[in-house]
């Protein structure tokens, strides 16, 4: 399953004044469909390279539309995860995951970028651990892959609309083991809902660590941070199998 035991570096949820400090960019979220897309700084990639883009709990494709499409105007070709309304990780809804995944595979006929926000980079580092062939780089976005299953602000309402334990997905795999492709955690000490610690994760977990200042909810949501954003897989993907 995806559950581990409690690691020696488990910390705290967030304060609760970071917590509502997140409440501002729910709004950024819910436009997000209706937002223009502005570019500024952001290399263009000239390759198409295909993104497989996978949000967050309590969301939709819709909440990372203005990602997608700024990725696609620097030159990627970027995917929604086609997941519905995301309320946990279930094998019905990984089953979804895992043939939205094969199906774009097949069709670009290329290794992807798995890009998840919040609880979408546990569905993409798990991908990524299973297929590593069909994987050109993981990158997550504040994901709680790390430690404390409960060192976050969101466990209580996951275990409340789901039948499982936060920590005891009925899904085999553990998201704390690094995929065997170059993996890279982006984190914020500015986050109100994931512990910094658990988002950043251990040496051994990931390749790579970033530290933004985004807030959780502006990392796919906020202009200047999925500029941020697309940079940082632009620079990652030189590193990639």
């Amino acid at each position: 399953m995806l559950a581990r035991p409690i690691s020696s570096h488990s910390t705290r949820a967030p304060p609760a004044s970071l917590w509502l400090k997140e409440i501002p960019n729910i709004a950024q979220i819910i436009a997000s469909p209706l937002r223009r897309v502005r570019l500024a700084d952001v290399v263009a990639n000239k390759n198409g390279q295909p993104v497989l883009v996978f949000p967050g709990i309590l969301s939709s494709d819709q909440s990372t539309s203005l990602l997608r499409r700024t990725l696609n105007a620097a030159g990627y070709r970027a995917y929604p995860s086609e997941l519905g309304f995301v309320t946990g990780i279930t094998p019905k809804t990984f089953a979804k995951a895992e043939a939205r995944f094969h199906q774009l595979y097949e069709h670009e006929e290329r290794k992807l970028v798995l890009l998840g926000w919040s609880l979408g980079g546990i569905f993409s580092r798990v991908l990524a651990q299973r297929y590593p062939d069909k994987v050109a780089l993981v990158v997550t976005l504040g994901s709680p892959f790390s430690g404390d299953r409960r060192a976050n602000n969101a466990w209580r309402l996951y275990e409340a609309i789901n039948d499982h334990k936060v920590d005891a997905p009925k899904v085999e795999g553990d998201p704390s083991i690094k995929p065997a492709v170059h993996t890279v955690a982006v984190w914020s000490s500015n986050d109100g809902v994931i512990a910094p610690a658990c988002a950043k994760g251990l040496p051994e977990e990931r390749d790579v660590e970033i530290e933004m200042t985004s807030r959780h909810f502006a990392f796919g949501a906020d202009r200047r941070s999925i500029e941020t954003v697309i940079s940082i897989v632009g620079d990652q993907l030189k590193y990639a199998i």
